[in-house]
């Protein structure tokens, strides 16, 4: 590509943002705070998270006062670009803005073999440099040979209820949550939150159904079938399709396997591990003091948004709304608490509770979510349990959070 071709495109990517900013409803997202006492350090920022929950938009915002550098190569028009090409992006920031630049955001480099390197002679230059990417291996894996030391990672995931709200602009004040008309105001917006979901883009959209069914085939296809050259990408989509209508709950590689006629427990545990990085599902493990344990009973399946979940099946309430604890914890660990562990527990006498949070040594909560906790042998089953798990854990905060808030705090806008 010549010079001018390479000037148009890094003006249409910019202009195309910056229409965003215009035109849009942009709110801070939490990560932010994470991220800001880094801005300007000589470290790479990655930013990591599923296809769509606003990375660009995030590392944007906190640029877009600076003089920075910016490229997008989930371009078509960048298709077989190489490493060694890079530089002429860079003669093309200068050939347009005359003059150098302090800050680099650039989205998705994964497809250019040797990214990492032209990352690295940015950050010889002193340049504060931003990377996003929707697959964790293989940034991580590219980064840890060339970038020893000068990386840090940040996942980013789709809106939580609170940047929801932010986003729609609905007060959350304790006066007005509380109120008769503020409880029921809440909970009608978080039941079309639980259907629609948590990613920025489907609510500028009128058929969301249909932007999240093909935001799931992309990350299937093009984040994961194409990236790790699946052998049979038509199984491997029925294993999504099953793991899918499994969330919240248990899955084993070797049931997948024996269903699905997998030759080995290997490639199982290999096809939910590339499922997992591309930010697809969670895969929850079991509370146990022994690791052995821990590896070899079932996980619990979590979908990273509750949307896309009812784009594809019916969902049950109960389910659903487990679905969205287990992100809001994961994304509170991310953003606030790296420390902390989150699992799941189980007896031998199959009494279970939703969701453990271990900090350090130390069991710091547990909780369990049931959607309707009024029928008496319900509330008797979930909340023998929590005790159960309470006292064989020494954990003293339980929690049960539930959609008429009457056992326990809600899932509401509080850290």
């Amino acid at each position: 590509m010549d010079l001018e071709e390479i000037a148009n495109i890094l003006t249409d990517q910019k202009n195309d943002i910056e229409k965003k900013f215009k035109d849009e409803r942009i709110i801070d997202r939490e990560l932010s705070n994470k991220i800001i006492p880094d801005l300007n350090s000589n470290i790479a920022k990655v930013i990591i998270g599923v296809r769509r929950c606003g990375k660009s938009i995030l590392c944007y915002s906190l640029l877009k006062e600076g003089n920075f550098f910016y490229v997008n190569f989930d371009d078509e028009r960048l298709m077989g670009i190489k490493a060694k090409d890079l530089n002429d992006f860079l003669k093309a920031h200068l050939y347009l803005y005359n003059k150098d630049f302090d800050l680099a955001l650039i989205d998705e480099p994964q497809k250019i073999k040797g990214w990492e390197l032209f990352v690295n002679r940015l950050l010889r230059r002193g340049k504060s440099v931003f990377v996003t990417g929707s697959s964790s291996q293989l940034l991580s894996k590219e980064l840890a040979t060339t970038l020893t030391g000068r990386h840090v990672d940040f996942v980013l995931y789709p809106f939580s209820f609170k940047e929801f709200l932010a986003y729609k602009g609905i007060k959350t004040d304790k006066e007005f949550i509380y109120s008769t008309e503020g409880k029921s105001k809440i909970l009608n917006i978080l039941k079309n939150f639980l259907d629609a979901g948590a990613i920025p883009q489907v609510y500028k959209i009128s058929n969301k159904k249909e932007f999240l069914r093909n935001l799931y085939d992309d990350i299937l296809t093009k984040d994961i079938i194409l990236r790790y050259k699946i052998k049979f990408p038509e199984t491997f989509k029925i294993i999504s399709n099953f793991l899918m209508k499994s969330y919240s709950k248990y899955m084993s590689y070797n049931s997948v396997r024996k269903s699905f006629g997998i030759k080995t427990i290997h490639t199982a545990r290999e096809y939910a591990k590339f499922l997992e990085t591309s930010f697809l599902f969670i895969f929850l493990k079991k509370f146990s003091w022994s690791m052995k344990e821990m590896e070899n009973v079932p996980k619990k399946v979590y979908c990273i948004d509750t949307g896309m979940i009812s784009s594809l099946i019916q969902i049950d309430m109960g389910r659903i709304m487990e679905n969205l604890v287990a992100i809001e914890l994961l994304r509170r660990k991310s953003y606030y608490a790296p420390s902390l562990g989150i699992y799941y527990w189980k007896d031998y006498q199959q009494r279970e509770v939703d969701f453990v949070v271990k900090d350090g040594l130390n069991v710091k909560e547990l909780i369990q979510v049931c959607y309707d906790i009024e029928d008496l042998s319900t509330k008797n089953r979930e909340l023998r349990a929590l005790v159960k798990a309470g006292k064989e854990l020494k954990c003293k905060n339980l929690k049960v959070i539930t959609w008429t808030m009457k056992a326990g705090r809600s899932l509401g806008t509080e850290r």
